[in-house]
């Protein structure tokens, strides 16, 4: 039965006007384990029908996060809510949460459809209930044809797809997936995200997502929530995040990023040679060190003095190393920072150059489509002219701590 209660006021975004309903929600959770904060005063929502991911290197504190929603463990403080009603008492079997961990557990000695119906019995359903309900998984799932195979019978993904079934079959208020594509292999995990994604969004159900993989993170979520060292440090959009990183630890570990080490000098980014037109937040000062982030695929190459393509420039490089992807190729690119190549007076962003030879060369990887590729074709050692389409500046005091 679902746990009544209204909308908490905690878990509304403050720029949206209209409430939403919160299926899962914690507020100011924290959990020591030994001398060890797992978790610091973690608060977050998942609400009707959303995906959240919550991603993280090891040793963030995800999966304490999720044993404790799923009631597996207490916390040290805070609550968890189900539909913005307290729920630290309850126990896991009260809780309406179907729960997917990466092994999936699944009775080696009972067939498919025996796994999905087990849950079910145990609540004592009558035969015929049960029995309907195993065939719409099977269909769901797509595994009709392998009911009657034992797990040893089945693929990495089917064995999934069982435990997948078998956590829905009794309709959860919510779902809960702690890495459970971290042991299959990249074809078939690629394959689950997409079909897990439709599901999701076929049966219209809440579903708190655990991973440290990036491209499972971007694929499936509706919102994407960053955690490290037990702090939540960015949550948003996938979009949002991806493109507007509030640190060089989210903007590298969210995908792949370029850093330059600058500071600020005369309402410009000062790189070596180069200064580049302040982006950045207004309590940036001057004289403070920078750091200037952007994407492999925010970089543009060319042959020529003037890049038309872009506004920003940064000089001239030298190409490294290049790696063909099918689809894309990705560059090394060694921007040559020691010295003034020239006056980049025709570009658009007027840029101008300072001196500072001691400054050391720096390495800039840049992602192309196979069309750019092909367009514009480079070697090994090519001396190409640097640009960019975007990028953003971060103070230092936001940059990792190892810098």
């Amino acid at each position: 039965m679902p746990l009544p209660g209204k909308t908490s006021p905690l878990f509304e975004p403050a720029t949206t006007p209209v409430p939403l309903q919160s299926v899962i929600g914690v507020r100011n959770l924290c959990k020591r384990l030994g001398s060890q904060k797992v978790l610091r005063g973690v608060t977050l929502r998942v609400a009707k029908g959303e995906t959240v991911v919550v991603l993280g290197p090891s040793g963030s504190g995800k999966t304490t996060l999720l044993r404790i929603i799923a009631g597996l463990e207490q916390p040290d403080a805070g609550e968890v809510l189900f539909r913005a009603s307290p729920g630290n008492h309850l126990p896991p079997q009260q809780r309406q949460l179907g729960v997917v961990f990466q092994e999936q557990a699944l009775f080696q000695k009972m067939t498919a459809e025996k796994n999905i119906a087990f849950g079910l019995k145990v609540r004592r359903l009558k035969r015929e209930v049960v029995q309907r309900v195993v065939d719409e998984m099977l269909e769901l799932t797509k595994l009709k044809e392998h009911r009657h195979k034992y797990p040893a019978e089945l693929s990495g993904g089917q064995r999934q797809r069982v435990a997948l079934a078998r956590a829905l079959a009794y309709k959860p208020q919510a779902m809960l997936f702690d890495e459970p594509f971290s042991a299959l292999d990249p074809l078939t995990r690629a394959e689950m995200r997409n079909e897990v994604r439709e599901l999701l969004q076929q049966l219209k159900v809440s579903t708190l997502f655990i991973t440290h993989d990036q491209h499972e993170a971007l694929e499936l979520g509706d919102r994407i929530a960053i955690l490290r060292d037990g702090i939540i440090e960015q949550e948003g959009t996938p979009t949002e995040v991806y493109n507007h990183p509030r640190s060089e630890f989210i903007a590298t570990f969210l995908g792949s990023a370029n850093t330059l080490s600058g500071l600020v000098c005369e309402n410009s980014a000062v790189v070596g040679p180069l200064r580049i037109p302040l982006r950045g937040p207004a309590s940036i000062l001057e004289g403070q060190r920078i750091k200037i982030v952007f994407r492999p695929e925010d970089v543009v190459l060319g042959l020529q003095p003037v890049l038309t393509d872009t506004p920003y420039h940064l000089g001239q490089g030298l190409v490294e190393s290049i790696s063909h992807f099918g689809s894309s190729e990705r560059l090394v690119i060694r921007l040559l920072l020691r010295y003034t190549p020239y006056q980049a007076q025709h570009s658009k962003s007027n840029l101008t150059l300072i001196s500072e030879p001691e400054l050391d060369d720096a390495l800039v990887t840049v992602s192309r489509t196979k069309w750019e590729a092909r367009e514009n074709k480079l070697s090994i050692h090519d001396p190409v002219i640097v640009g960019l389409r975007e990028y953003k500046i971060l103070p230092r005091p936001y940059c990792s701590s190892s810098n």
